[in-house]
């Protein structure tokens, strides 16, 4: 089985320089990865050097926090959107989630898939940061919001995907949101673990590494 559909090519260390952005579209072009996930004001740049194929361009807001306010995070979806963004993950207010705000996350969300409208939008719960039942909170309110993928993990907390995680993350959504697993994904191994939990997206800096099986 191919499983190069299932990686966003992702680089987003700060320092993170054109030429290292230019052989991340490099690969992802190579392998025909799912999408590159850069920092937004790469995201007209790799627009560009992909143009022609099939990998799209991911970008993040509220990132790596989701501290921002939702006007903030509304504007940052809208630019990014402008610039050619065609995917976007979005990291929630985890304060909301943890005081019970459901309807505020809930609210958050639906406001940047109004944006998004047919582009891809990714909720990052930052799991390493939950209890179990913030966890299901997290699912409903993804589930209420019709976002299309739930994510795990910025990689920039205290933890990152785990196979328990995901595993509840399928029981809660089943077939009607999908799963992103990102964050610490370093071989093989542990993208198939993932993926047989039932993650349909890996993100991962780690991309040419794991399609030559390491």
């Amino acid at each position: 089985m191919k499983y190069n559909q299932y990686i966003d090519h992702t680089l987003l260390r700060p320092d993170a320089t054109s030429k290292e952005i230019k052989q991340l579209c490099v690969e992802a072009k190579k392998y025909q990865f799912a999408s590159v996930c850069i920092h937004p004001h790469y995201v007209n740049h790799c627009k560009k050097l992909l143009t022609g194929t099939d990998v799209k361009v991911c970008t993040v807001v509220g990132f790596p926090l989701g501290s921002n306010t939702t006007r903030c995070k509304c504007d940052e979806t809208i630019d990014a959107i402008a610039n050619g963004a065609q995917e976007i993950d979005m990291v929630i207010n985890i304060s909301w989630l943890r005081e019970g705000k459901l309807k505020d996350v809930i609210h958050e969300i639906k406001m940047l898939k109004k944006i998004c409208k047919k582009h891809i939008l990714k909720v990052i719960v930052e799991t390493s940061l939950l209890n179990v039942q913030d966890k299901i909170n997290a699912c409903a309110c993804v589930l209420a919001a019709k976002a299309d993928f739930i994510k795990t993990s910025t990689g920039f907390s205290t933890g990152g995907a785990t196979v328990s995680d995901i595993k509840l993350f399928k029981q809660q959504l089943g077939n009607k949101i999908k799963i992103k697993a990102s964050g610490g994904i370093k071989t093989y191994q542990d993208m198939l673990a993932m993926i047989k939990a039932g993650a349909s997206r890996i993100g991962t800096s780690r991309g040419v590494a794991l399609m030559q099986g390491k």
